[in-house]
């Protein structure tokens, strides 16, 4: 077991009760099971985010030890971590730059996002400057309106790639907006464009770079053909499908659970309001206990008299506003005590509180709640 981020006490447990536990065996299942679906494509895992929530580097420690070909974050802050880590695999940094910006990835041998004709100079002026060769994947926008030139525009960008001495272009991508709906017309619409895109280098008798690539979870779930030679696994990786709707054809299962204890018990007289606002009463003697948690760790006060938790394999209701370090709970007449545990996002005894079901209680989608768990709370990682 490893502990991040996080003080101990003389017996070697964490200090503070509320964690989150991350089964690394978990996510080696996850992504093999992943890379057995898309072969002979590889697996690209993707830590933007904190690895959606999970721990940056940890986790990429974890999939190098699994000989990932390539791993990819969203921004260069992301990338400079992983190589101070100690991590030296590929890495894909996917989010606009900005020409200052250039140098810094040189500096740390991270493959870069050319998004324009002008950005893709930028970065062969600086490498020819620095008399290094820069790792480069071309972004072609095929209907996201994000970043990316647009697909009917692409053959400057291209044509300017071919023109470039100081690049190796590894790698060319768009994204997929819609590919975790049920209909699939958007998705399917931007994959010919996709398609008509790369058919530039057959029209002139040349390679495409070496890694096509436009598949995230919902492309790698539904849209075999997407696949090309490099899939992107994001919020899949992690066990969470990407939408409710979503063909499951990949078997996954979450690696994150995360988990409190009780920190309080009292009886609450009938009519007398639980927390801020005095939102919740019950008219009826009850037994509340408190769970040192709170929105300031990232569990969402718009859950507030919606959520639930799992106390001894029972479910009971979150009761009066979530406070920013501390909730309660009605445990209607049942027992609890000091330092029994509290799930707030996992399984245990056959109870299940599922990342879905708090992003319903939240109002927003299961992405928002894993990347919103503040780095104040701990980590565990477990094989």
């Amino acid at each position: 077991m490893t502990t991040i981020n996080q003080p101990t006490i003389s017996n070697g447990d964490i200090a503070r009760p509320t964690y989150l536990e991350i089964n690394l065996s978990q996510l080696s299942h996850n992504y093999q099971a992943i890379q057995q679906a898309v072969a002979p494509a590889v697996v690209m895992p993707i830590l933007k985010a904190n690895a959606y929530g999970h721990g940056l580097v940890e986790i990429a420690r974890h999939l190098v030890s699994l000989d990932v070909p390539y791993l990819g974050v969203a921004f260069l802050e992301e990338g400079i971590m992983l190589r101070q880590a100690g991590i030296q695999t590929p890495i894909l940094v996917m989010g606009g730059i900005i020409g200052n910006q250039i140098p810094i990835f040189l500096q740390h041998d991270l493959t870069i996002t050319a998004s324009s004709v002008e950005k893709l100079q930028q970065i062969d002026t600086a490498a020819q400057q620095m008399g290094v060769r820069a790792k480069v994947h071309l972004k072609i926008d095929t209907g996201m309106e994000r970043i990316g030139v647009h697909y009917y525009n692409a053959h400057t960008l291209l044509e300017a790639a071919l023109q470039c001495r100081h690049c190796d272009v590894e790698g060319i991508y768009s994204h997929f907006a819609n590919a975790d709906a049920a209909d699939l017309t958007s998705a399917q619409v931007q994959l010919v464009r996709f398609e008509g895109v790369l058919a530039f280098y057959a029209e002139r008798g040349m390679p495409p770079p070496r890694l096509r690539h436009m598949a995230n979870s919902g492309g790698i779930l539904q849209l075999p053909a997407s696949h090309l030679d490099m899939v992107r696994a994001g919020i899949l990786l992690y066990g969470v499908y990407p939408a409710a709707e979503v063909a499951r054809t990949v078997a996954v299962r979450p690696c994150l659970s995360w988990k409190s204890r009780v920190v309080y018990f009292k009886v609450v007289p009938p009519h007398h309001p639980v927390s801020y606002g005095s939102t919740w009463q019950s008219d009826h003697q009850v037994r509340v206990v408190t769970v040192p948690v709170g929105y300031g760790d990232g569990y969402f006060r718009r859950m507030s008299d919606l959520a639930e938790v799992i106390i001894h394999g029972r479910r009971y209701p979150v009761v009066g506003r979530i406070c920013m370090d501390q909730l309660m709970v009605n445990i209607e007449w049942d027992s609890a005590y000091n330092n029994d545990e509290v799930i707030l996002l996992g399984e245990t005894d056959g109870a299940v509180i599922t990342c879905e079901e708090l992003a319903d209680w939240a109002g927003t989608i299961p992405y928002e709640i894993l990347t919103n768990i503040n780095t104040r709370v701990p980590r565990v990682y477990v094989k």
